[in-house]
């Protein structure tokens, strides 16, 4: 399916609801507002696609909620030309959003049929971004340390290892906690053992896993 006025037209409308929802990074509402979700979705829910919704993709996986996807990134505060780690592909959706902020994105996925159709499918549009199919708790250690960490999937703990793969003045965004809810929880890191973790509000997101599949 490709882009069309209509598509432009009901992302406009996303954009102004997740504004008035309390979004005001307008690097990331511009971001929002040029990624075409409907090329992310699985065909049965793409005329659903610009309702600020989460819905399944395979794997048993989810497209996050729009609305998610713009707060985490502005609990980012990504700048262009950083260094961003994310820790569950997935659709892809949430890296295009990062790569239209000028980051450089290196994103891991442990499902292989979600890392091969999203690396296809961003590549197609024409993104480049660093892929890696693996265990997000190990990050890329080869590749770090980052500016930013994002992880997109409900982590029962903070993982040590992104922690030591996190610069000095680097933001760490994820969702702590069970499997009911999550606490969305900035860890900003001050100093090489020194950290300042502040929460921000409920949130739902399917489990981080280890391993690879």
């Amino acid at each position: 399916m490709e882009e069309s006025f209509q598509h432009k037209g009901l992302r406009n409308k996303l954009v102004e609801e997740i504004r008035r929802k309390g979004i005001t990074d307008e690097s990331v509402l511009a971001a929002l507002n040029i990624v075409p979700r409907h090329l992310f979705m699985d065909s049965g829910f793409i005329k659903f696609a610009y309702r600020d919704q989460a819905f399944p993709i395979r794997a048993g996986q989810t497209i996050s909620q729009p609305y998610t996807v713009a707060f985490q990134t502005q609990l980012l505060e990504v700048e262009a030309m950083q260094k961003v780690l994310e820790v569950g592909t997935g659709s892809g959706y949430q890296a295009a959003v990062l790569a239209e902020m000028g980051a450089k994105v290196f994103t891991i996925e442990r499902q292989k049929e979600l890392y091969l159709l999203s690396q296809t499918l961003l590549t197609s549009l024409h993104y480049r971004l660093h892929f890696f199919y693996g265990d997000g708790y190990q990050g890329l250690p080869t590749y770090g340390p980052f500016d930013r960490i994002l992880i997109t999937a409900a982590a029962p703990v903070i993982p040590v290892k992104l922690l030591d793969q996190l610069k000095i003045g680097g933001r760490l965004v994820l969702p702590l906690g069970g499997s009911n809810s999550q606490v969305m929880t900035l860890i900003e890191k001050l100093g090489e053992k020194e950290y300042k973790k502040t929460e921000h509000g409920l949130f739902v997101f399917v489990p981080m896993l280890g391993g690879k599949e």
